[in-house]
Formats: structure tokens, sequence, C-alpha cells
């Protein structure tokens, strides 16, 4: 309320309603009230010649100015309340787990899933902040940040792991159980942040990323099959910027910088004027000119010619199916190429920057910048080339404006999940996104909790995680829950190879305590990893029907002895979230320990000497190696000013060293880097570790042999 000069001038300025009470409301001078502000005029003068601030203007008698100011008082307040974080009012889903446990799709299939505004309203969402994609799918607009910015954040959790076998020991299963059991049966809100699942392994080997049995993201199907179109968006601008390159090379090739000229800057309707991106490549140039027909002919060759030395393009077409055939391509062979002919390769979509950009940018706007900064090749002089001197930025942020937005879906049990962005951790950095935790931290309330997926073994998925995720993000995890099997403890303690569609060993399915305290040395070497960063570790140990209680008991007792703040068995799948209660309390109880979370290394370290640094402090190794190759881009990337970027290892996740069939703790080995490569826009440096393919091939018996679709109903079967 402003009555008389009580109010000073700069409290006047904070204020987005103003109602005044004073006889004299011109002496208000316009300066003092900030753009925007709502004005409830309750004097008897009106403020008749002012400039428009969306004013309500009426001379009303003292008795009805009193009335109006009450009820401006109490739309106000309903207002700020809406704007204010909400209680949840969340309706949990009845699970009935049956036994033996029916398939994943068959469980999926049996619940009936609430309406996804439902949900929505029910964990605080306003109307105007979901974009409804079905009945069960829905974009969450990235006002909610600005609407929540002040209220405090959740507790943070990571789901990392052991080295797994080829089968995937549970991580997914594990991170949904968990929430399951904290918001179903401890009634704390929690909040799952998954990685949208590749066509690659669903079709192929490992199959979809739903979670499991009873511990379930649900419509199953619609999790693992397209979801909102994110990963398409991506392949979208991947390969637009992809064809850029080469239509660029080609027309350069092929024409005069006159002729080329013309056609960057038309005439259009008499009129030729440069648009706003190339605006910018005139400024890197530098060249401070706005009027096309001033340029010199020095200045028009530079500014049309980005000289590509097509030797060094490091940007790929990119589709999501394991295509083993287009490892290595041939484009160009066209007669209308003219003779433009390279050899390239096709990588599979999740590997693509614009993915990492998806999963590690913090805003629209920073989404853009970091489009514009890829680095695509090298020119003629060996100084980089990027999206934004190819003009193409704006429009790869148009694919991009709906991929931004985290999609939100539920899980059996009827507890939220955002589902968003999916980079692979062994070609990738292989983390859910920094928008989608976010979000999620803020809707869960100060006592809440969030948990995400770190892909792979902690020396994979959760290394990068802690050194680039939380870089980009500023947040810091309150624990790490970290996934084992007594299976994969056997596979590390020297059991026979495992094998995806082959039969388990009987070494698996029968009681082997030796195996399991051999294959201990794993979990160990995983705990120790996570102490490097300074965060508490609970181990949640996925228990399987086969595991008997005297292994069980084993590995929680080393895993104790280790480090580990708890060990807990675990029987989600088979349970849903009351099989992950005592994880749940022991999460609980962990992430009020104090945390001295750390980054390995300094950013300002070189390049080689980082990737020594996790080589030796993480994997184990002895020692790197850097070819010949790999020397020289490094060398390149520092002398381009890329040197104080962190680092993610392309590297097989069925080892802690290069050699996936080097179980248990590998020692003394050297750590071969055969190539160096630089994502720009997402803002790392990335080696490749001996032979890591960015495209996987489909086996000899992929996962759709299994999936079909009902003619009648409509119904898909076989996903898993």
């Amino acid at each position: 309320f402003f009555d008389s000069m009580k109010w000073k001038w700069w409290e006047l300025q904070l204020a987005d309603v103003v109602v005044a009470g004073s006889p004299k409301p011109d002496s208000v001078p316009v300066s003092w009230l900030k753009p925007g502000t709502t004005i409830i005029n309750c004097s008897p003068d009106s403020l008749s010649g002012r400039p428009s601030l969306n004013t309500t203007e009426t001379a009303v008698c003292s008795l009805a100015a009193a009335m109006r100011m009450q009820n401006m008082v109490k739309n106000t307040e309903r207002w700020i309340q809406s704007q204010q974080l909400r209680k949840w009012d969340l309706r949990c889903l009845k699970l009935q787990p049956l036994s033996p446990v029916p398939s994943d799709i068959e469980i999926s299939r049996a619940q009936s899933p609430k309406a996804v505004d439902v949900l929505a309203k029910e964990i605080g969402l306003l109307t105007d902040e979901i974009e409804i994609y079905g009945q069960t799918k829905a974009k969450v607009r990235l006002s909610l940040l600005e609407r929540l910015k002040d209220q405090p954040d959740g507790k943070y959790v990571l789901v990392a792991g052991i080295t797994p076998t080829p089968l995937g020991e549970g991580k997914s299963t594990v991170t949904i159980g968990l929430v399951q059991a904290l918001t179903a049966h401890l009634k704390i809100n929690s909040f799952a942040c998954l990685r949208q699942p590749s066509q690659g392994p669903t079709f192929g080997v490992k199959g979809g990323a739903a979670g499991g049995g009873y511990a379930q993201v649900i419509p199953m199907e619609e999790f693992n099959l397209h979801l909102t179109g994110d990963i398409h968006a991506i392949t979208a601008a991947n390969n637009l910027l992809a064809a850029a390159i080469d239509a660029r090379i080609l027309h350069e090739n092929t024409q005069s910088d006159k002729a080329l000229y013309n056609r960057l800057v038309p005439v259009v309707k008499g009129v030729r004027g440069f648009s706003s991106i190339q605006l910018a490549r005139l400024r890197r140039l530098g060249i401070n000119k706005t009027d096309p027909e001033t340029l010199t002919e020095e200045e028009i060759s530079r500014f049309v010619r980005l000289d590509i030395d097509p030797s060094t393009i490091t940007w790929q077409r990119v589709v999501d199916t394991n295509d083993r055939f287009l490892r290595k391509i041939t484009v160009g062979q066209a007669n209308t190429e003219k003779g433009f002919v390279r050899q390239a390769q096709f990588d599979i979509a999740v590997a693509s920057e614009i993915m990492a950009i998806l999963a590690l940018t913090t805003s629209l706007e920073d989404m853009k910048e970091r489009l514009g900064k890829i680095v695509v090749a090298n020119d003629k002089k060996g100084e980089p080339v990027t999206a934004d001197d190819l003009g193409v930025t704006g429009a790869l942020a148009v694919l991009m404006k709906d991929a931004i937005k985290p999609t939100l879906m539920q899980t059996l049990e009827g507890t939220p999940v955002f589902v968003h962005a999916g980079p692979f951790a062994n070609i990738a950095h292989g983390n859910s996104s920094i928008l989608a935790d976010k979000i999620a931290l803020k809707l869960v309330g100060e006592k809440g909790f969030v948990v995400t997926e770190a892909g792979f073994g902690a020396d994979i998925g959760m290394e990068k995680f802690f050194n680039i995720k939380c870089r980009a993000s500023g947040l810091v995890p309150s624990v790490v829950v970290l996934v084992a099997t007594v299976r994969a403890l056997k596979m590390h303690g020297g059991g026979p190879s495992v094998s995806a569609g082959a039969p388990l060993k009987k070494e698996y399915t029968e009681e082997n305590l030796q195996l399991v305290a051999d294959g201990c040395c794993n979990l160990q070497k995983q705990i120790q990893i996570t102490q490097l960063f300074g965060v508490p570790v609970v181990v949640a140990l996925n228990v399987f029907k086969t595991d008997t209680p005297a292994e069980v008991d084993l590995v929680c007792k080393i895993a104790k002895q280790s480090g580990a703040f708890d060990a807990v068995p675990c029987s989600h799948w088979s349970d849903g979230g009351r099989g992950a209660v005592k994880l749940a309390q022991a999460v609980e109880k962990a992430a009020n320990q104090k945390s001295s979370f750390k980054y390995l290394y300094s950013l300002e370290l070189p390049i080689a000497e980082k990737i020594r640094v996790i080589a030796q402090k993480v994997y184990g190794a002895k020692d790197i190696e850097l070819s010949a190759a790999a020397q020289s881009q490094i060398d390149r990337y520092t002398r381009q000013g890329f040197g104080k970027l962190p680092i993610c290892m392309a590297k097989t996740h069925l080892s802690l060293s290069h050699q996936p069939e080097r179980k248990g703790v590998p020692t003394g080995f050297i750590l071969p880097i055969s190539d160096v490569r630089a994502s720009i826009g997402a803002g790392f440096i990335y080696p490749l570790v001996g032979t890591m393919s960015t495209m996987p091939g489909l086996p000899t018996r992929p996962c759709f042999y299994d999936i079909d679709l009902d003619p009648v109903t409509e119904e898909v079967k076989g996903l898993f």
C-alpha cells in the first residue's frame, strides 16, 4: 500500500502491485515504479495523463476504497500462494505383486496409470506449466524454475554401480524401486530422473530402460519407443548440421567469391541485408560493418570462405539404430556432387554432441550458445570451424526448442519421474539432464529426494557425473547408491563368461561363497572410487531369486567393512517399493551425513595430465599411452584454447581396463589413447580408449525377434 509518503522510492521499486490511498497520488514519480507494476488507485483523484502502467483507475468513496483495498489484498495473497511451492497431494497406486513375476510388459499393462494432468496437479505443477502428450506423458516448461527460484532444493542422490555383466545389474530398477519406497511407503516426496532409452539397445541386446519387474516407469512401451520425440529432434538437428558442412564445401569449391556473396547475401525486394548470424560472423572476423555494399573484396573473401579442411571433419551423421555397416561410408558419389567424395561414418544418435548439450544445458539461451560453439572441423589454417560459422545455430535451436523440456511420467506406484536426455556412458557422459534434476529438486521441497542414475559402473558414469555434470550444474549430491549383484560379483571372482541370450552357468545359480568373496574386489574398488569424491555411499544389493542368504550376508558384510555407510539387500523387482524400504531408510540417514565433495582433478591441468589422473586413480592403470594422432589432437586443442575443459573418456564399460575380458580389478596396465576429440558445445574433451566404436552393431539374434504388434488390440508384445 502507498499512503502519503510513508514508503521510500527503493521500497516501491520492489513492488509488483501498488494500492494508492493517498489524496495526492500524482506526487509519486513514475520513476519510482518498475515497468509493469499494477496500480490500484483508491484516491479521489484519477491518474490521467500518466504513462500507462497496467492501471485500474477509479475514483471511489472512502468505504468503497477500503473494500477494494481489502479485496485486492486477498487476490494478491491468492496469486502469491499460487506462485509458491504447493504441498504434494499424491495418490499412490496400489501394487499386488504376483509370484512368479510376470514379464515387464505384462506388469506394466496390468497397472492403470493416472492421467498425467492429474499427476502434475498432485505434485504442484500449474496448468500452464505442462504440455500434454497423450494420456500419460507431458512436457514441463522451464518457466517453473523462475516461479520456484527461491524454493530450497531437496536432497540429491546418484545411483551408480559396479562393473556390470553384459546383462546389466539393475541400476534403473533400483532407482525406481527407491523412489517408490520413499514416496509410496515412507511418504517422503521424491522424483526419479532417468535417461531416455535409445532404440539401439531396445531392438538390439539389452532391451529397454524403464526398469523391470515391479519397479518400472509406465507405460513401458511409450517410455521405450519414441517417447516425446526428443531423440528424433536431436537426429534432425545433427544431420542438418552435417548436411550444411558438405554443402558448404561443395559451394565454395564451385563458385567465385562474388557468386558466393551474392547467394549468401541476396537482394530481396531491392534490398540486400545481413542476417543476425551473419553479422555475428562479421564481428568475429573483426569486420565492424553492417552494410553489405561496403565490404572490400578482401573482406568479402574472408566472409564467404570457411575453407574447411575435409580431412579434419569430426561431425558425423547419426541414426538411432545399431547398424555396424554405417561405421565407415563414402559420401558424395553422385554426379551432382561434382567429384567431392570423402570417407565418413554414422554414429548412434545418442552419441551426438547435441544429445550431450541437451543433457548439460541450463536454459534455452545456454543451449543456443552451446549449439553455436560446436566445432565441426578445422579450416586450412588450422582454426576451428563452428556451427555459428555455418550459419545454422538458429535452425538447430528451433529443432531443439521442445526437446529441452523434460518429460513427466510415473512409476508403477504412481510416483513422478522425469525422462530427459539419453547419452550413453561408455561413448558419452552417460547422465540425464541437468534441467530435469533442477526442476525436480525444486518440486520435492527441502525434505524431499531426487534420485538420478549414471550409466554403467561408477568408474564410467559416476566419474563423469561428478567431473562434468556437477561442474556444469553446480549441484552436489548428498549420497551415492552403488548397485551390485551376486551374479556380477561371481563373474569378477573368476566365474564363467556371461553372454546376453545364453543360459547362465551353474556357478551363477548355485551357492558359491568363494567366488562371491573373490569378486567383491570390484565392489571394494568402486566404493574407493566413490570415496575419492567425498560423498557417502550406500550399497544396494539387487537380489535375484537364485541368491542365497549366505551370499547376500557376505556381500553386505564386505561392503560395510570396505567403507560403505550401509549395505542393504533389495527385492523391489519382485515386491515393488516395499522391497526397497530399508534402502530408502539407509539413504535418508546417509543424506544427513556431512559431505566433503571435491572434484577429481583441476581444470587447469594439461589435457594429457587430466587423462592420466582418471586412468591411474579411477581405472587403476600404471600409465597412459598416447598415439601420434591423439597427441597431435591434444596439441591442436590446447593451441585453440580448449585445454581447460573436463575429460569424457570413451571406454568399454565391461572392465575397469580397456580390455573387456579383464574382470575384477586389473592393475599394472597401460591405457592406450587412440584418438582425442572435442565436444566444445557440450564442454568437454573426449579421448577414445583402444578401439571404442561410436556405432554399436546388431547381434546374431537381436531383441526384435520377440517384438510384435497385435493388429486387433494394437498392443505391443515382447518389449523388456
